[in-house]
């Protein structure tokens, strides 16, 4: 019974940490309603650079920190401006919702959607190699905060560096999920991603908030890179395709678009994954992530209400 309660334990400290990489992904999906596939990458880049700088310049963790954070914002900016900035002007212009009257494409997504999804791809690929090229090596070093011992309970053993981790993710998300649903600034947010012609017409300015959501976003999964990568003092080329999946199934089992959703999400992950690497081994751990997904897309194809049934900025609270 305590062995099933450690796993339960391990796993529930592994998840917060997959909700922490995925609030940045629900964020965008919520203000946007478009996924953004260079997010992994963003990141990745940003801790690239804040990993050179500690080898090369000897810069100390919370400089790194502030370097990951900001540079994933700004690389954010440049990813909107290409990506989705420009696309969403000129959706808007064309009719309900900026969406109404834009080109369907087999009747499913519209045309937007489907170039502002190449587009992120697009750069997900060239913002990868650019971390590459910057630092060739397989695994380098980044600024290890790894706790060196352990808290015992009751025959439980937990670490106080994912302890931390855990509880960041839940203020972060407690803090989005307050300021969205009891501010000006939330119900700004929320009328530009779901009522964005009504959202103009009351003199909210959509172009700007959707930019603003999508720096946030970014700044986010910064934080989340660093928290992640701080407690394993190495980084590797693997990081952006990690952060982008476990991310983006954490969001979607709690419904995309929802930010007490992905909390939930990420939990659910790293439970189901911490007993099935205990019955099957690493393998089994990565099945269990894929049929998660796959029961995901089965139950709701759009992705937006997940197993949890929720989605969207009206379950942010």
């Amino acid at each position: 019974m305590l062995e099933f309660l450690q796993r339960t334990l391990d796993g529930w400290l592994e998840g917060s940490a997959y909700a922490l990489v995925g609030l940045g992904l629900t964020l965008t999906f919520g203000t946007l309603r478009r996924l953004n596939l260079a997010y992994g990458a963003t990141a990745m880049l940003a801790a690239y650079v804040g990993a050179w700088l500690y080898a090369r310049q000897g810069l100390p963790a919370w400089g790194v920190a502030l370097v990951v954070v900001g540079l994933a914002a700004l690389i954010g900016l440049y990813v909107e401006r290409l990506c989705f900035g420009a696309i969403c002007s000129g959706g808007s212009a064309q009719g309900h919702e900026g969406r109404g009257s834009a080109t369907r494409v087999g009747g499913g997504f519209d045309g937007t959607e489907v170039v502002a999804l190449a587009s992120s791809f697009a750069l997900w690929m060239q913002l990868e190699q650019l971390a590459v090229n910057l630092l060739p090596r397989h695994l380098n070093a980044f600024p290890d905060l790894a706790a060196r011992t352990e808290w015992g309970f009751f025959g439980l053993y937990l670490r106080p560096d994912r302890l931390a981790v855990a509880a960041l993710a839940l203020l972060i998300t407690l803090a989005l999920t307050r300021w969205l649903m009891h501010t000006r600034g939330g119900l700004a947010w929320r009328a530009a991603a779901t009522q964005r012609t009504a959202a103009g017409l009351v003199g909210i300015r959509v172009g700007q908030v959707q930019a603003t959501a999508f720096l946030v976003a970014c700044a986010l999964s910064g934080v989340a890179a660093f928290a992640v990568l701080s407690l394993e003092g190495q980084i590797t080329p693997m990081l952006g395709m990690w952060m982008l999946t476990k991310g983006l199934v954490a969001a979607m089992l709690g419904g995309l678009g929802s930010v007490r959703g992905v909390l939930l999400g990420g939990w659910l992950l790293g439970i189901v994954e911490a007993h099935a690497q205990a019955a099957f081994g690493a393998v089994g751990r990565e099945f269990a992530t894929y049929a998660l997904l796959f029961l995901v897309l089965v139950a709701s194809p759009a992705g937006r209400s997940g197993l949890l049934g929720r989605g969207g900025w009206r379950h942010a609270a």
